[in-house]
């Protein structure tokens, strides 16, 4: 597992980074976290990502647009270890999560809005591997995502920490 300081990539790559606004918390038991951009559009659905998370995600982050819901969670325990268990870096959400206890337990990054007990709906509706924008960025597949407890940064391309 690398370790991310979003300070220091800051500084070594001030041409490259886009610094989403600070919004996010950490809850999951990485501290930091980075890789490669999977993105899922969705609204108070969590379907494309328990999906995502069902499938290999070894150097990759699933990036969530969940359209700033604060009424639902998208992320739980049980998905969170799916996530984990088939190798996912790190999931960001532009939303809420839950079950935030055994998350911190969970050997995956996990950033988020804030914390909600109620479960979303699963209709089956999102989109995935689509260009999404909040927190001041666009986030495109393919492209890059590094977190820790400074922040979320975003690169066009693979950024390594510097010596």
């Amino acid at each position: 597992m690398n370790h991310y300081v979003t300070p220091d990539l800051c500084d070594a790559y001030p041409e490259l980074v886009q610094v989403l606004e600070p919004m996010f918390s950490n809850f999951g038991g990485r501290d930091s976290f980075g890789g490669e951009i999977v993105t899922i559009k969705c609204f108070e659905d969590n379907s494309r990502v328990k999906e995502q998370a069902e499938l290999n995600g070894t150097g990759k982050v699933m990036v969530v647009d969940g359209g700033g819901s604060l009424r639902h969670a998208l992320l739980g325990d049980m998905i969170a270890e799916k996530a984990a268990k088939n190798g996912w870096e790190g999931i960001v959400i532009y939303g809420c999560i839950r079950d935030v206890d055994v998350l911190a337990q969970t050997d995956l990054g996990v950033q988020a809005l804030a914390s909600h007990p109620l479960k979303s709906v699963r209709r089956g509706i999102g989109d995935v591997s689509v260009p999404v924008t909040f927190a001041g960025v666009t986030f495109r597949p393919g492209e890059y995502v590094y977190a820790d407890n400074n922040g979320i940064v975003v690169s066009p391309s693979p950024l390594k920490m510097p010596e």
